[in-house]
């Protein structure tokens, strides 16, 4: 079946009722987190993961991949009406499209966030359909030990992209692959690392790790943080639909931040998150009057608004078609595949086409929805920012807990969860990262059974990672991706890049 045939068998997926139904909510829900500043789509993700247990695959990852791309687009808002940027990745909006707001522009500003955004995931899912069945196609000849060199890449990858201390990021993905290892071993069946716990026999929950590590820890730490009824910029909102002339003026910045967001998206780590900033540098320099930019530059939101949107939507590919997270998002993406049973990897677009064909047309449907929802919303989200954080923490801890106790009934498990927000809140106390430890525990299963897989098949051969081409391939991209590490330019260019966006965030 050609591309077209496919496209059309995964519209035909998506216009299945419910799938409509769960795509609006996932795009509503994720606008919703995205305009509210103290969540976000990792933490709505991780305590949405139990109500997925009873939805059918296809309309669970549509669900929560509209959540994914639709608090993009949310955190646009908060970016421009009240210089907080709801995403890490709206960071960079904040730059001009506050100062447009200010100068009584947030209508334009709302409207070139919105259009552009609609124009890169257009494209960019256009290119997810396109590349990924031949990547796919390329990753069946993998075997066991070219697995085990692709995690490798990711974890690497993950590491050197990840703000802040390298050395604590590769701690954190060492506890990661240890948390990983908790519970029974499949081969010999002895317990490992379960404390005498018979809860632990089974491993540690994902849901309850990712919902102690980010959903209830990053609501403890937004309580730190002076709230109440927030600032907006303007109550009234106008000249949403913008003029001729400044369409024209989105045209190239949005195709060229479309392109930049395109290539990062794909990276592990956190590619997605670089891509805004990259875009925003790349739109500095080409243009002829780069002294507005800072001062209310229409570029300034047009070109990363368009990669943060095109990166989110690219970070699909690695997921899709090799069963690697590229950020911690697509991390429980492939965490709610595995509860369905379903191995994560290129067999999916073989084995599963209506999931994989679904989940991409949906991405249009959703950029669809987006669109026609945030402008005329804008009235209501202006009236959600004025709602303090008080009101809303109670409802979110009580829907936290019971999804923990929804899964199995037990207590312990609800008592784990608050162990894992200890952890996470501490780990923030000493500017460590929780995400590459969730990607570490995710991939660390699957790289012991590869590892063994590999060993076995080689008689014990440790040379087998090397023999193999595509194998030595993947670990000689590794130490490339490593070299920068003992580069100080790089390592400069990197802390000034994070400093400069953790600054703009807390602004």
């Amino acid at each position: 079946m050609d591309i077209f045939g496919n496209l059309l068998m995964g519209l035909s997926v998506t216009f299945e009722m419910q799938n409509v139904l769960y795509c609006f909510v996932g795009v509503l829900l994720g606008t919703l987190i995205g305009v509210l500043p103290g969540l976000g789509p990792v933490a709505t993700i991780a305590m949405l993961l139990p109500l997925t247990y009873g939805l059918h695959p296809t309309s669970a990852l549509i669900m929560l991949a509209g959540i994914f791309y639709g608090a993009q687009y949310g955190g646009s808002t908060t970016a421009i009406l009240i210089n907080v940027p709801g995403e890490a990745t709206s960071v960079v909006t904040t730059l001009d499209g506050y100062q447009m707001a200010k100068k009584g522009r947030s209508g334009l500003a709302l409207a070139t966030a919105a259009i552009s955004s609609f124009a890169a995931g257009t494209v960019a899912t256009l290119l997810l359909s396109l590349f990924s069945p031949l990547l796919a196609g390329f990753a069946l000849a993998f075997g066991p030990a070219e697995y085990f060199s692709l995690m490798v890449l990711g974890l690497v990858a993950s590491v050197v992209l990840a703000s802040g201390s390298l050395l604590k990021a590769f701690g954190m993905i060492l506890v990661g692959l240890l948390l990983g290892l908790i519970g029974q071993d499949v081969n010999s069946g002895q317990t490992r690392f379960t404390l005498g716990y018979p809860e632990l026999f089974d491993g540690l929950g994902l849901i309850i790790v990712a919902m102690g590590l980010f959903g209830v820890c990053d609501i403890v730490k937004t309580l730190e943080q002076p709230h109440g009824a927030r600032s907006v910029v303007t109550k009234q909102v106008a000249g949403l639909i913008p003029a001729v002339a400044d369409l024209k003026r989105m045209v190239a910045p949005t195709a060229r931040g479309t392109m930049i967001g395109s290539l990062l998206g794909v990276l592990p780590g956190g590619g997605a998150l670089l891509a805004p900033f990259a875009a925003y540098a790349v739109e500095k320099r080409v243009s002829r009057t780069p002294e507005k930019f800072g001062q209310g530059a229409l570029e300034g939101v047009a070109a990363p608004e368009s990669a943060n949107n095109a990166g989110a939507q690219m970070s699909f590919v690695p997921m899709l078609t090799l069963g690697i997270p590229s950020n911690t998002v697509m991390a429980l993406m492939i965490g709610a595949l595995i509860m369905q049973g379903i191995v994560p990897g290129p067999q999916v677009i073989t084995e599963r086409p209506d999931l994989f064909w679904g989940l991409v047309a949906s991405m249009w449907l959703g950029n669809l929805m987006l669109l026609v929802l945030n402008l005329p919303l804008i009235s209501l989200w202006v009236r959600l920012l004025t709602i303090p954080y008080s009101v809303l923490f109670p409802a979110i801890l009580v829907f936290c807990s019971i999804g923990v106790l929804s899964l199995n009934s037990a207590p312990f498990e609800v008592g784990l969860l608050g162990v894992f927000t200890v952890v996470g809140y501490m780990l923030g106390k000493f500017d460590c990262e929780p995400a590459p430890l969730l990607l570490g525990f995710i991939l660390g299963p699957m790289m012991e059974e590869y590892l063994r897989r590999s060993l076995s098949v080689a008689h014990g051969d440790w040379s087998v990672f090397l023999s193999r081409p595509i194998s030595a391939t993947l670990l000689i991209i590794s130490a490339l991706v490593l070299l920068p590490l003992v580069l100080a330019p790089f390592r400069a260019t990197r802390q000034i890049a994070f400093r400069d966006s953790s600054e703009t965030g807390t602004s």
